[in-house]
């Protein structure tokens, strides 16, 4: 990525805001549902931002990056509460590679013919 992350989040939310107008009711749906996923529970908002950029990281999404750590920060966010919450991430990032590829493998060894799953 080129682009500073202020920058992004700047052209972000005018595409976005553009959305908004285009599809009004899909996107009024969607900021409900995140009103509702942020509101403090079991959870307080700050681990609720830590834990969704844990998730931009798995699904390498810069802007969904931008806007939780800027929540985050807002929400008290530490940057050793970042960097803690960066190395889980990185951690998943393996872990759930090496689950994948044994399930490949298990695919794989069922749907082969005999001879070709042995090898």
């Amino acid at each position: 990525m080129s682009q500073s992350y202020p920058e992004l989040i700047d052209d972000l939310n005018a595409a976005i805001g553009k959305l908004r107008e285009g599809a009004p009711d899909p996107m009024r749906g969607f900021s409900a549902l995140a009103r509702e996923a942020l509101k403090p529970g079991a959870l307080d908002v700050k681990t609720k931002e830590l834990i969704a950029i844990g998730i931009a990281i798995a699904t390498r999404c810069d802007g969904c990056i931008g806007f939780h750590a800027k929540a985050a920060i807002k929400a008290g966010a530490t940057r050793e509460e970042i960097l803690e919450t960066l190395s889980m991430a990185i951690y998943m990032g393996a872990g759930p590679s090496m689950i994948y590829a044994a399930e490949a493998l298990r695919a794989f060894d069922e749907l082969a013919p005999p001879q070709e799953a042995q090898a």
